[in-house]
């Protein structure tokens, strides 16, 4: 078959600074989905793209494109509103977790497709996979029915049927430096919610040093295109903009992280993971169209039991004990003073390096890995009380943790005046 673009040329205008014409972006992205254009010239491309930028049009038909890829999905037949959540990525983020039976116990129906961890961040589902007999992949028929029935909400892994060309990119962007570029990061995550078909969608993303934008000015324009895109392809799509400079919660990693969920879903849990399920919970019911107090729904038990539904549909045992780690060490504050920061980035490399991510995608992840913190910043500590634990299974994994954790954190005198978790938000213009 004669093809009818070449994709020296398309690398070629996105190099020198012009936009891609719609056929031939188009063609770009099936192309490459078909194996005819080279893993070495979508490199080209996405690195053109890193330094030169798409506009909002080309970013939308690129999207689009990889939706078009694969399968789309629709959930019109549910007979109830359906309102899914994406987060950009963080440390100690488990909010999914208490946040998908929260807003489900509103009769909001939540499609959470979920990923795994890689680097610093981690992974909803390697979290969800601490509990026994729990299991991620699920058949589109078990999915609609958990989503149809008195459960409401599903956290399992996406199909590889949704947005298969994005599926490649996204693996060639971590090899080749192109992560950053705030078009394919767009249109990497947008095409797979929007194939998802849920009707509503709101977006965590998040700036600071936990995060993969550093810069709030670089989150911002990410939620805005996101925000288009949706807009345009008829989701409804908001954004909040947070704060991910310091670890939420008081864990990080995979056992402890559903430990504290646990801990929420009881009307109890730290402040800041209470605080940015609520705000998350109060904008999807407001997208879905629905009223209600999440904060009541944690209160009197309605999320818990919401969540004991969906751990049990999924094979998973909500009263089992979760997974111990073999040996702990802990790291104790050499003064009297105020904790002054806590970086998020420091914490999260030390979990990983005890084991609680991958470094590679196929890599397994030690479940009882990773940092309980018995402070967080603003709070008083004093000389020999303790201010983290590590946990691994393998003690010869301390040391190297530690040299991640010898520059996290400051004592002082005083505190920092404290910023607040939700920055912004953010709605289609």
């Amino acid at each position: 078959m004669t093809e009818p673009f070449d994709a020296v040329d398309v690398i070629r205008t996105k190099r020198d600074g012009g936009a891609v014409p719609e056929p031939a972006l188009r063609w770009m992205i099936d192309a490459y989905a078909r194996e005819y254009v080279a893993d070495a010239q979508m490199s080209a491309f996405a690195m053109a793209v890193l330094l030169n930028g798409m506009t909002r049009d080309e970013i939308r038909v690129m999207t689009d494109a990889m939706i078009a890829s694969g399968e789309r999905m629709s959930f019109a037949g549910l007979g109830k509103p359906t309102a899914d959540k994406h987060s950009t990525g963080g440390v100690g983020d488990k909010i999914t977790l208490p946040l998908a039976p929260l807003v489900a116990c509103f009769g909001v129906a939540v499609p959470q497709l979920s990923g795994r961890g890689l680097g610093h961040t981690g992974g909803t589902l390697d979290k969800l996979e601490s509990i026994p007999g729990w299991r991620a992949a699920l058949s589109n028929d078990e999915m609609f029915a958990q989503l149809r029935g008195d459960v409401g909400a599903v956290i399992c892994a996406a199909g590889s049927g949704l947005a298969p060309a994005d599926k490649r990119l996204y693996a060639l962007r971590d090899v080749t430096g192109t992560v950053e570029a705030i078009p394919l990061i767009a249109s990497s995550i947008m095409s797979k919610k929007i194939a998802e078909g849920t009707e509503s969608l709101v977006l965590d993303v998040k700036f600071g040093s936990g995060a993969f934008m550093k810069d709030e000015a670089r989150a911002r324009e990410l939620a805005e295109t996101m925000v288009a895109l949706g807009t345009d392809s008829g989701v409804a799509t908001t954004a909040l903009l947070t704060d991910m400079s310091t670890p939420l919660g008081l864990t990080v990693g995979n056992a402890n992280e559903v430990r504290e969920s646990v801990e929420v879903l009881a009307g109890g849990g730290p402040a800041d993971v209470v605080e940015l399920t609520v705000a998350l919970a109060r904008e999807m019911l407001r997208m879905a169209g629905v009223d209600g107090d999440p904060a009541e729904a944690l209160a009197d038990g309605r999320a818990m039991d919401t969540w004991r539904r969906m751990i049990r549909a999924q094979d998973g045992d909500p009263d089992a004990p979760l997974p111990r780690p073999r040996e702990t060490h802990t790291v104790t504050a050499d003064r009297d003073g105020v904790l002054r920061s806590l970086d998020a980035y420091d914490v999260g490399l030390a979990a990983w390096r005890l084991g609680a991510g991958r470094a590679r995608a196929q890599d397994p992840v030690v479940h009882a890995a990773g940092i309980d913190l018995h402070a967080k910043p603003g709070d008083r500590v004093r000389a020999g009380e303790p201010l983290f634990t590590l946990a691994a299974d393998d003690a010869g994994r301390f040391d190297r943790a530690l040299e991640a954790l010898a520059g996290a954190y400051e004592i002082g005198d005083t505190a920092h005046e404290a910023a607040p978790i939700v920055r912004d938000r953010i709605a289609a213009g």
